[in-house]
């Protein structure tokens, strides 16, 4: 597999190479894309609870589980609640 890098993430792959941290800069690209799986399958569960509360909340608004706020003072409440 190839790809390119712009010259500042070479550069950054390199120091991070020359820290000391890692061994050589294959080991800091297989670093930085463990990191970006571990973030992609984090943002997938927040996707997949998201769209459980809204569905949760869909369900109580068909059953007419609301409260209206009428006015800013309401709607200011509410927030400072959460």
């Amino acid at each position: 597999m190839n790809f390119s890098l712009t010259p500042s993430l070479e550069q950054f792959v390199r120091d991070c190479a020359a820290s000391g941290d890692y061994n050589n800069a294959s080991e800091v690209v297989r670093e930085a894309i463990r990191l970006l799986k571990r973030l992609e399958e984090q943002r997938a569960l927040k996707m997949e609870h998201l769209r459980a509360a809204v569905g949760e909340g869909d369900a109580a608004l068909a059953r007419g589980e609301f409260s209206e706020l009428n006015s800013d003072q309401e709607l200011d409440a509410f927030f400072a609640e959460l």
